[in-house]
């Protein structure tokens, strides 16, 4: 159902270690016009503008610490075994520490280069700094991380289908133990037919209608992660693959949250042994069956 972490009491940072996080100002809103609503509709007659530029003025950088520091306390609180107050207060200077590092790469170079325009583009970006700073307090500090199960059902199984209709293009399988796979694009389609006739494969899925979903947090929201594909390997490790082309800020969270969950189940050490992929390419199936053999 999810992961849960029991965090060491003093915590850490190592900045140099945190991955960069790059953030694209001209892809930023710092103009808005806005109108008053009268009966449940835009007043469009009694449009104001507002310059965004004031939010830097009113936003020091005391201000933002002390917010992204409040935020990341909210997401690590329901976990935290020792004093709440003392979590919040070692939060602050690491934060702090991280918003004036160099781990923050502001494009075009022109915004990071005055500070104002700095302060605009940290208090516009809020979200994402709080997701990228917590998940890298998190790695850094957990001491223990504990898969939590679903108490009527801990553990399902292909075998569980049920049958169900599709308009979608699909092909019987042979090393699948679902007996058609149902396929969303030509691409998964090439990868579904390498995984049939791989030798190092012995069995495969495609994760359509199983439930197997991975929680993760994305500018604050929970949302559900849907692998494309679960490999069984001869050697024994389980695969999870993904198929994507084009690689997003959001994606990377989930890997991120998958890692996080292979990791758990590996450390339960009950489900065998477990490792996760990206196919940004239809022609890589192959070398990434390979490479997770060797592993």
């Amino acid at each position: 159902m999810r992961i849960e972490h029991t965090y060491r009491p003093h915590l850490t940072l190592d900045t140099k270690k945190v991955e960069p996080l790059t953030i694209d100002a001209s892809r930023i809103v710092k103009l808005a016009e806005l109108s008053p609503v009268i009966d449940g509709k835009p007043d469009v007659t009694k449009i104001s503008t507002i310059d965004l530029e004031k939010l830097a003025q009113e936003n020091r950088y005391q201000r933002i610490v002390f917010k992204t520091a409040s935020d990341v306390y909210d997401q690590m609180k329901p976990t935290w075994e020792a004093s709440k107050e003392y979590l919040l207060a070692q939060l602050i200077p690491l934060i702090e520490k991280f918003i004036h590092s160099d781990r923050i790469v502001i494009s075009p170079q022109f915004y990071s280069q005055d500070d104002l325009r700095r302060r605009i583009v940290l208090t516009l970006s809020m979200q994402t700094i709080v997701q990228h700073i917590w998940q890298a307090i998190r790695k850094e500090n957990a001491k223990f991380i504990n898969p939590v199960f679903d108490r009527e059902r801990p553990i399902r199984s292909t075998g569980e289908m049920r049958t169900w209709y599709t308009a979608k293009p699909c092909e019987r399988t042979q090393k699948s133990h679902i007996n058609v796979c149902v396929f969303d694009s030509t691409w998964e389609a090439t990868e579904a037919f390498e995984l049939d006739r791989n030798e190092n494969v012995e069995s495969w899925v495609k994760n359509d209608h199983l439930g197997f979903d991975i929680l993760y947090i994305f500018e604050g929201i929970v949302k559900k992660y849907r692998p494309d594909f679960i490999i069984r390997l001869t050697n024994g490790t389980h695969l999870v693959l993904e198929t994507k082309g084009q690689d997003t800020q959001q994606d990377k969270t989930k890997r991120q949250f998958l890692k996080e969950w292979i990791d758990a189940v590996n450390d339960h050490g009950g489900f065998g042994r477990w490792a996760s992929a990206v196919s940004f390419d239809t022609g890589d199936i192959r070398g990434i069956i390979e490479a997770a053999m060797k592993r």
